[in-house]
């Protein structure tokens, strides 16, 4: 047992008299700060009052992926021994190990969908609208997490146990908006209609390829640009113009299915080869040519190259907790952490995150939070003339010149 576990942490460490604080990490909170009135009350359990609050729970969490630690055992450390972190985490009545890890385990995560759903909205305001003339574009996708052996919840295959989140990226401004989290073997087709709104169009990659939830989303108004499965079938309705001399050598409106399960409902097909693979993209939206039909499935790549540079840089993977709420917590302070990235960057340097700014804003929390190193010199003067000679040849002999 920890002596964290034992006590509470102590509230408010100064330091000489030097009260931490970073002007940096108070404006990238600044947008969070502003959000937490108005946010659904987190109520206690039990008749006592909450002391450590939803407050104290988001400002850690986002410190811990800012400052990417691999632990929550890194984390309280750091409360424990730095007076900036420990003004951010621990509240006035101190804060207990069992404190921290019941509160991620069981509550917050209400708060957190309000906020992802909020500031995704702001910095998609910040960024602006890249492919406006195309729609709004949604590509959804599921990143495994690995899992360690007590989450048997998680089981993605035999000896393998693995959680599954399921992401919509606004690719409008490749700003994550919804996230939901399965065990391993969670199928990914059901969530598309929590995903996605009326309206939007969906990037789906070959695994949601689904004829009947083709018909839901389109009845719920919902389009969809999706790659088929080679083995597809299909008939063809009318053959459509295209440019010539490209990668697309196919582009038809066709009813997807074979003869005694075909679908009602005409869908476009566009086939194309790129390096050496042949792709065949259906669609049911009527006003897009072949060629931005292909374009539109060529930018699903953008969510890998999130989940890399997320993963990455900001940590999310180094679990707090192991039951469900907790992962959950964990990825939605993660999500919030980056798209306070974005509109801080935006505010800062007109531009996306990127590894050289996000280094540049830890050096700047670094430098501000810790107090001035004093250096302390003292100089030896020798009398003797003897003994200043004999030092000089011991120093040399010994390399220190």
């Amino acid at each position: 047992m920890s002596i964290l576990s034992c006590s509470p942490l102590s509230p408010r460490i100064e330091e000489n008299g030097f009260v931490n604080a970073s002007p940096t990490f108070s404006s990238l909170l600044s947008p969070l700060e502003a959000h937490l009135p108005y946010l659904t009350p987190l109520v206690s359990g039990s008749n006592r009052p909450l002391t450590y609050t939803f407050a104290h729970q988001i400002r850690g969490l986002v410190y811990y992926h800012t400052e990417t630690c691999t632990s929550a055992q890194d984390l309280l450390f750091a409360a424990q021994s730095d007076g900036f972190v420990n003004g951010l985490l621990v509240p006035d009545s101190g804060l207990g190990e069992s404190t921290f890890y019941e509160a991620n385990a069981n509550r917050g995560s209400t708060q957190m969908v309000e906020l992802v759903d909020r500031f995704s909205k702001k910095a998609a305001k910040c960024v602006g609208i890249s492919y406006a003339e195309l729609g709004h574009l949604v590509v959804i996708d599921g990143s495994l997490i690995s899992a360690c052996l007590s989450m048997t919840w998680a089981d993605y295959r035999k000896n393998v146990r693995k959680a599954k989140m399921h992401l919509g990226l606004d690719l409008n401004g490749s700003i994550p908006r919804k996230m939901i989290l399965t065990e391993g073997k969670g199928a990914e087709r059901p969530f598309v209609s929590q995903l996605l709104e009326a309206g939007e169009t969906g990037i789906l990659d070959r695994g949601y390829q689904d004829h009947q939830r083709f018909a839901l989303w389109m009845k719920e108004g919902k389009h969809f640009v999706v790659r088929l499965k080679k083995n597809t079938q299909w008939k063809v309705l009318e053959n459509l113009p295209f440019e010539k001399g490209t990668a697309i050598f196919l582009f038809a409106k066709v009813l997807l299915g074979e003869d005694l399960h075909q679908m009602t409902r005409p869908l476009f097909l566009v086939g194309f080869k790129s390096r050496g693979k042949v792709y065949l993209i259906a669609t049911d939206r009527e006003d897009l040519t072949a060629e931005q039909i292909a374009f539109i499935y060529s930018l699903r790549w953008q969510v890998e190259t999130f989940f890399a540079w997320w993963k990455k840089h900001l940590k999310v993977y180094h679990l707090i907790s192991r039951n469900p709420h907790g992962i959950l917590v964990q990825l939605l302070s993660g999500l919030i952490t980056y798209l306070l990235l974005v509109i801080y960057f935006h505010q800062r340097y007109g531009q996306r995150p990127c590894v050289k700014y996000l280094r540049q804003l830890r050096w700047d929390i670094r430098h501000e939070t810790q107090p001035p190193i004093q250096i302390h010199i003292s100089f030896i003067i020798l009398a003797n003339r003897d003994l200043y000679q004999l030092s000089c040849l011991w120093l040399f002999q010994h390399a220190i010149f």
